[in-house]
């Protein structure tokens, strides 16, 4: 099977892009997903989360305070690594797991991090979702209130849109209509069914 890893920067459309995939019935690995699924209520990260951080990180029902953690590790980088060293090693095993469960031509492997986190070796080719950084910056602050320094935190702790444009196998620019979009995605969909037969 083919391994895709779909990368991008924050709000540069990687969800979108998702979704036009699975509509061509392709299987999706998403490292967010996985995140989230470990840090649910009762799983052994959430407590290791706590630990680390205290309860300030949680919400009165016990639930993760995204909010809190993420103003916290991205305006602190000692405290971004001690986050990264815990839920790192987890989500690549998880990702090794499902993808052993999969069959088809190929598959998406979401990885928002996935030069960061030095993690190519997991795919065969990369496809990067790319769109001007003003363009996140005002995609991030349509979507939910978040203070600009954290904003330009999280942007500055990701490679630069360069780096990625440049170590992309494919890239897929993210600042058309929705249409464009999709015609986008389906010329990639089968050059990658072709390559995964040749």
């Amino acid at each position: 099977m083919l391994k895709i890893g779909l990368t991008g920067g924050i709000a540069c459309g990687k969800s979108t892009v998702t979704l036009l995939f699975q509509e061509h019935n392709v299987p999706i690995i998403d490292a967010d997903v996985i995140a989230h699924e470990l840090v649910a209520v009762g799983q052994p990260a959430l407590n290791s989360i706590r630990e680390l951080f205290g309860d300030r990180v949680l919400k009165e029902d016990g639930s993760l305070n995204r909010k809190v953690l993420r103003e916290l590790v991205f305006n602190n980088p000692a405290e971004k690594s001690k986050l990264e060293d815990l839920l790192h090693p987890l989500i690549y095993k998880t990702i090794q797991y499902q993808v052993k469960q999969l069959n088809g031509p190929y598959c998406i492997i979401c990885v928002p991090l996935l030069f960061e986190t030095q993690w190519t070796s997991l795919v065969d080719r990369v496809l990067v979702v790319d769109c001007p950084v003003e363009v996140q910056i005002k995609r991030l602050l349509n979507r939910e209130t978040m203070p600009l320094n954290t904003i330009y935190n999280i942007i500055n702790s990701q490679v630069s849109r360069d780096f990625r444009i440049e170590h992309a196998d494919d890239l897929l620019n993210n600042i058309n209509t929705q249409d464009v979009l999709a015609e986008d995605v389906k010329k990639l969909h089968n050059l990658y069914v072709t390559k995964s037969n040749s």
